[in-house]
Formats: C-alpha cells, sequence, structure tokens
C-alpha cells in the first residue's frame, strides 16, 4: 500500500488531498501532510481526517510517493532537510513552478525519480487539468500511477520537453486568472445593462462553463461555435466586432506570452 507524502499544505495541496481521497483510489491512511503553520495542519486534519506532521523529514521517511507542494523560493530548502531519507524507490513529484528536475536533482544530491508537475486551481473543485513531465528515471508504469493521481482532480496531460513547462505555465496554470477576469467583466457588463449583480454573475459563470463544456465535449474549434452564433447583423456579431477593436484576441496571446516568459525568468532566477 503506497503512502502518499504532500509537503505543503496550501490550496493545491489540500486539492489533490481532497482529490486522492474522494475519488476512492487512496484511504485516508495512506496520506499525510506537512507544514509550517500548526494552524493549517488543525485545518487539514479536521477537514480529511489524514495523519498530519510539522516534520518534513517524517513526510519524507514514511512515503513513497512525496509531494512537494511548497513556494519556489523554499524548495531547495526542502529538498536539503529531506535528501537523506530519499533513495531510488521513491519519487519526488514537485508542482513548484519554474524549478527545473536538475536544480531539484542538485539540491538532493543524487539520481533522484522526479516528475514535475504543473496543475492549476481549478482542481479545488476536480476540474483541473495538470501537465506531467517525469525525468529518465520514471518508468512508464510509475508515471501512468502519477498520472492517475492528477485524474482525480481533473485531467492530466504528459509531455517529455521539460522547456514546454513554461507555456504550460502561462496558459493553464495561470489561466483561471484570466477566465475570471472575463467572467467579472462579463458580468458587470449584465450590471451595467440593468441586470441584478447575482444573476449577472451566474450567468456569466454558466456562460463559461457550458462553452467549455461543448468545447471539450464535441472537440469542435471554438471558432466554429462562435460562428453558429453570430447570425447576420445580429447582437453577436456587434459583440464580436467591440471585442476584435479592443484587441481582445491580442491581448489574451499577450498575457499567455508575458506569464510564460516570466516562468522562464523564474526558472533562472532560481
Amino acid at each position: 500500500m503506497k503512502k502518499i507524502g504532500i509537503i505543503g499544505s496550501g490550496n493545491m495541496a489540500e486539492a489533490m488531498i481532497n482529490g486522492l481521497i474522494s475519488s476512492g483510489r487512496y484511504k485516508k491512511e495512506q496520506v499525510l501532510s506537512s507544514d509550517i503553520s500548526e494552524k493549517r495542519l488543525k485545518e487539514i486534519h479536521k477537514k480529511h481526517k489524514i495523519y498530519v506532521t510539522k516534520s518534513n523529514i517524517e513526510v519524507a521517511a514514511k512515503s513513497d510517493l512525496i509531494f512537494i507542494a511548497v513556494k519556489p523560493d523554499s524548495v531547495s530548502k526542502v529538498l536539503k532537510q529531506i535528501k537523506a531519507k530519499i533513495n531510488s524507490k521513491k519519487i519526488i513529484i514537485s508542482i513548484a513552478a519554474g524549478i527545473k528536475t536538475s536544480l531539484i536533482s542538485k539540491s538532493i544530491g543524487k539520481k533522484t525519480k522526479i516528475v514535475r508537475v504543473m496543475p492549476n486551481t481549478p482542481a479545488l473543485v476536480n476540474q483541473g487539468v495538470s501537465v506531467l513531465y517525469p525525468n529518465a528515471l520514471v518508468t512508464d508504469g510509475e508515471v501512468e500511477t502519477i498520472r492517475e493521481l492528477f485524474e482525480s482532480v481533473g485531467y492530466s496531460y504528459i509531455i517529455h520537453n521539460e522547456d514546454l513547462l513554461d507555456a504550460v505555465t502561462g496558459l493553464s496554470g495561470s489561466g483561471p486568472a484570466y477566465v475570471a477576469m472575463f467572467i467579472d467583466a462579463l458580468a458587470d457588463g449584465g450590471v451595467k445593462m440593468g441586470l441584478p449583480k447575482y444573476m449577472s454573475l451566474k450567468l456569466a459563470a454558466q456562460t463559461v462553463l457550458g462553452t467549455a463544456s461543448m468545447v471539450l465535449e464535441t472537440e469542435d474549434h471554438p471558432s466554429e461555435f462562435k460562428d453558429k452564433v453570430s447570425s447576420p447583423a445580429g447582437t453577436t456579431v456587434e459583440g464580436l466586432h467591440q471585442l476584435e477593436l479592443g484587441s481582445f484576441r491580442g491581448t489574451v496571446i499577450s498575457a499567455v506570452e508575458a506569464a510564460t516568459k516570466r516562468s522562464r525568468e523564474l526558472s533562472k532566477e532560481n
């Protein structure tokens, strides 16, 4: 029975804990977590009934799969704390943005199985998407096991070029913030036109959710949906014209580009 240790108990870590247990694939006895905050540990234990500790070393010693879920600037420190407990059978799973597998290996000081993952915050409601990059020491069977872990909180993809994780960070890692801003703006547009705020927000969020579901389920290109909604000389075309005048598409593309470049900078800084 594999043990899963999670070092760091932030929102993404809690999403994983919830997903692992609620999926039925893992029992709460298989999951343990550490954090520097006593208050946070009490919250995690009360909500999920898993074993918690302030000791990162204890988590590393007792676990087969070790999630590194701390902020990027704390990763090296944590890895140096636990490196004595890492052996050839254990797998490090890092969800820290911008921290390359080469730095993780260097901090541990030995050949180690590492899977670097970029998840995103919709994992909190089991609708996340995660992209996995395994190093050469991780077997295909182990990659599949870890992929299934992330499938418990949404979708997952595997890549074999680590550099692409920067673009993943810029798109799906940062993307929920872009979408949230769009929902907020869409709702404010409804309010400006006289709709109650609560109704406008629900309409905006459900519209985004429904459209995303159609794209995923039908696999049609988004432009096809746009064209189906756009009647000649109709309301939608008028709205789309205004979005084009505001460089909507170009601005979104630039946002992904900027976030990707920042992810690359973080890799260099670390």
